[in-house]
């Protein structure tokens, strides 16, 4: 596991595990003892991504924030995104990287980066969200049935 792979998912695991809000990468302390054992089983939950995965439907995005978004992820690595109410639309990228997903999505001057973290036994994964290279939110991304034809 790559190091930037470890430290992203002890990022998310400091969040979930409820003892600290949000910490940046840089200042994640190394876990104690008893904490270890709960990282191993909170990664025991957790899974890689597959591509095939990825494309074949439509993701539900919410944050902490409060806001709400319809994701459409394009097998050419670019994606849309829609406010679910009011349809207004932004863009970006996506990719697989290390089995977790990747975002890149640009509104108006800001970018918001975010590392997806699939969960075993949920449709509904999690992250932690960057604005312009800022610590900014938790996310939750719940992947809808795929589309039928």
């Amino acid at each position: 596991m790559s190091d930037l792979k470890t430290q992203k998912l002890l990022q998310l695991f400091y969040r979930e595990s409820e003892r600290v809000r949000l910490l940046d990468l840089n200042q994640l302390p190394a876990p104690d003892g008893n904490e270890q054992d709960e990282l191993q089983v909170w990664l025991s939950g957790k899974r890689d991504f597959s591509l095939s995965e990825l494309t074949q439907q439509h993701w539900i995005k919410t944050c902490t924030a409060g806001h709400t978004t319809e994701l459409l992820l394009h097998p050419n690595g670019s994606l849309e995104e829609f406010t679910l109410f009011r349809r207004q639309k932004t863009t970006g990228e996506w990719q697989l990287v290390n089995g977790m997903l990747e975002l890149t999505i640009y509104k108006d001057e800001n970018r918001y980066t975010s590392t997806v973290v699939a969960n075993q036994d949920s449709s509904i994964h999690s992250a932690i969200e960057y604005k312009n290279d800022q610590l900014h939110a938790y996310l939750k991304l719940a992947q809808t049935r795929p589309q039928l034809i």
